[in-house]
């Protein structure tokens, strides 16, 4: 059999990230097996450690890489107002119907956060530098800190969760209302002693 290029190698990792990427949070980690990874990503499964070592080493890999991808538009950006502008987009996607409906799509954290937690170890890691990443991201100006930025996930993320849980789109839209007030009132009245 022929030796697998460099490049195919890499394209054949980053299909197998995809594919976990979307299955875990679609499904969840435990219910995900990596036979079902490989074979959602065309793969057999005896190539899986050629490219991991185990399910956990691909599962910090692919939640790595999921946030990679929901957040990259929010980190090219450099300037103030460019950056102020994606996160508004950010926020407005993030508190969509659209989100709500799919997490296999959407924020890993939404999707695989309470997971993670209990996995340890290198996904439990993985977890806590994204929700680092993610903080420093929603912060709104140098000023608010990390304090601010972590308030808006949290809303972001109890928004998402409740309207996903929620058994009408009529509830799951008061969901997300709930979190767009929410976190205008936070960014109004930062910090929060003005309220």
């Amino acid at each position: 059999m022929p030796r697998m290029s460099d490049a195919e190698k890499q394209r054949s990792h980053n299909r197998i990230l995809d594919a976990a990427a979307q299955l875990f949070r679609q499904n969840g980690i435990g219910s995900t097996s990596v036979a079902d990874v490989m074979k959602t990503a065309g793969m057999t499964h005896g190539g899986f450690y050629r490219h991991f070592d185990s399910k956990e080493d691909l599962v910090a890999a692919a939640f790595r890489h999921a946030v990679d991808d929901v957040v990259s538009d929010l980190e090219k950006e450099t300037s103030p107002r460019g950056r102020d502008r994606e996160r508004e987009n950010y926020i407005k996607k993030y508190l969509s119907q659209a989100h709500a409906k799919d997490g296999g799509q959407g924020c890993p954290l939404a999707a695989m956060g309470t997971e993670l937690a209990r996995t340890g170890g290198a996904p439990q890691q993985a977890g806590a530098a994204a929700s680092a990443r993610m903080a420093a991201l929603l912060q709104k100006g140098s000023e608010t800190g990390m304090e601010q930025g972590l308030a808006s996930m949290a809303l972001l993320l109890g928004a998402v969760t409740l309207a996903r849980l929620a058994e009408t789109v009529e509830d799951s839209d008061l969901a997300l209302a709930a979190g767009r007030t929410g976190l205008e009132l936070l960014q109004d009245h930062w910090p929060m002693d003005k309220l």
